[in-house]
């Protein structure tokens, strides 16, 4: 399928400035194109616009024009597969067979196709040990990411569209899905966007990259854009195959005393996943939970965190940190010792969450709104409030998007906004769940930066990550969850 794209554009309601502008270019049917470009360049605008799935008027406004083999995108909607950036907003149906299935069974598909093609989709991206009955909402992020995939996978529709499809998955599930891509029919057109390129540059025949302020900034063969247009694309936030990271002056910080401890700990939702974990969280420390797609990371860091009943066990923590003795509520009595019995607002001053899925814990209309959401909830006057936000903002390089709607945000955008929500009640303790997705090159080393200087302070980070470089600056202390 041919894509041309003349001077087009679009401009989310509500905004004064263009998510994407002035893009011009023509892809040829069975081209394989990496998309590349800062946070918030308009990449993912673009897939969704191509999928015709961007909205009508009242959600924006377009300028240009759009054609997929002469026809604007939403008149060619079935033959466009599009993986979203957020797996949890891909799943559609309770269980994994039938959700894979949805598509087909849309596209009209013959019965007697349908389900040879949804396991062969499945087995294509790791999940073929996976009953067909299991229920997605028993996956995790990883899985459900591996699930969408495999879904636009059995459509083969001619067109098909990846927005950062390898964000959440381990070394594994990479290397699943790379070798996936490698598979697909010649004639198949592909767009993928991903910010770290060096994976696809021997699956993909050209690279396009859009420029932070609009409009194209680099469209050629791989080796050609890198090599030629390198100091421009450093200078974007681009990350260049081969170019090292500078000196991120993070602190010879030494482990303190640990903040919480666990003895025989057992962790899982209605059933243990997880149990005999005794583990320790040291102050003045960056630690990194490791392991494969669906081991129980996530688990393991919502209950440390407070935010899931433990099954088994203890957890304790540091004396300094816990709250005050309250009276008996709710039929118990809090202990100071279980961050899981505490109240929200104990949880606010000593221990914060950044969810896998930065959308759940937005509450506010406005990203300037949401970062005051915890100070307001803590009593600070409205000028300190003010201040707090406004060195937030122009920290996590927000402060254009103040008065937008979080909602509204790139998938990078939305990260970091849910970590400054987190930051501005500065925790003594401070859990991650996959921190740096999302983000480009330049946002990454302000991001790594931060935490840097939080370490400093003495507090503790722990992060959940499949990142390698974030590993290897901040993941001296490490819990691997087997697989």
């Amino acid at each position: 399928m041919r894509i041309e794209l003349t001077d087009w554009g679009w401009r989310h309601a509500a905004r004064t400035s263009w998510a994407v502008r002035d893009i011009t270019c023509t892809i040829e049917a069975g081209e394989r194109v990496l998309l590349l470009g800062a946070s918030g360049s308009g990449k993912s605008t673009l897939l969704h616009a191509l999928a015709g799935v961007l909205g009508g008027g009242q959600e924006g406004d377009e300028t240009g024009t759009m054609l997929l083999d002469g026809k604007h995108p939403t008149r060619q909607r079935g033959r466009v597969g599009l993986v979203l950036q957020d797996p949890d907003a891909s799943v559609v149906l309770a269980r994994v067979g039938d959700d894979v299935a949805f598509g087909l069974e849309n596209l009209g598909v013959p019965a007697e196709e349908i389900w040879p093609r949804v396991r062969a989709a499945l087995d294509t991206v790791g999940l073929g040990r996976l009953p067909l009955d299991r229920p997605t909402e028993w996956l995790s992020g990883g899985q459900q990411q591996r699930l969408a995939i495999a879904g636009a996978l059995a459509m083969r529709t001619p067109v098909l569209l990846l927005d950062e499809p390898t964000a959440n998955l381990d070394p594994a599930g990479i290397r699943d899905v790379r070798d996936a891509l490698g598979r697909i029919a010649a004639d198949t057109t592909v767009i993928l966007v991903e910010h770290r390129p060096e994976l696809w540059l021997d699956l993909v025949d050209r690279v396009i990259v859009l420029g932070p302020d609009c409009g194209i900034l680099a469209d050629g063969a791989p080796a050609q854009v890198f090599t030629a247009r390198r100091a421009e694309l450093l200078a974007a936030g681009v990350w260049v195959p081969g170019a090292e990271l500078p000196d991120l002056g993070l602190p010879a910080y030494a482990p303190g005393p640990d903040l919480l401890t666990t003895e025989d700990l057992a962790i899982g939702y209605d059933t243990p996943v997880r149990s005999g974990l005794d583990l320790g969280l040291p102050a003045a420390t960056a630690t990194a939970i490791t392991g494969p797609n669906g081991a129980g990371k996530t688990t393991l860091a919502l209950t440390l965190a407070g935010l899931l009943p433990r099954l088994g066990g203890r957890i304790r923590v540091a004396e300094h940190l816990q709250p005050p003795a309250r009276r008996r509520r709710f039929g118990r009595t809090p202990d100071p010792h279980d961050p899981g019995s505490w109240r929200a607002k104990d949880l606010l001053t000593r221990i914060g969450t950044v969810f896998q899925h930065p959308e759940h814990q937005f509450v506010a209309a406005t990203v300037a709104d949401e970062l005051a959401v915890g100070l307001h909830a803590l009593g600070h006057p409205k000028s300190a409030i003010d201040a707090r936000v406004a060195e937030l903002l122009a920290v996590l390089h927000l402060d254009r998007l103040a008065g937008a709607n979080p909602f509204s945000l790139s998938g990078g955008q939305k990260r970091r906004l849910s970590v400054g929500t987190v930051l501005a009640t500065e925790p003594e303790l401070i859990f991650l769940d996959e921190p740096t997705f999302g983000q480009d090159r330049r946002t990454w080393i302000d991001l790594v930066r931060l935490i840097g200087r939080i370490l400093g302070e003495g507090r503790a980070v722990v992060s959940v990550t499949h990142d390698p470089d974030f590993l290897a600056l901040l993941g001296r202390h490490r819990i691997e969850v087997a697989g």
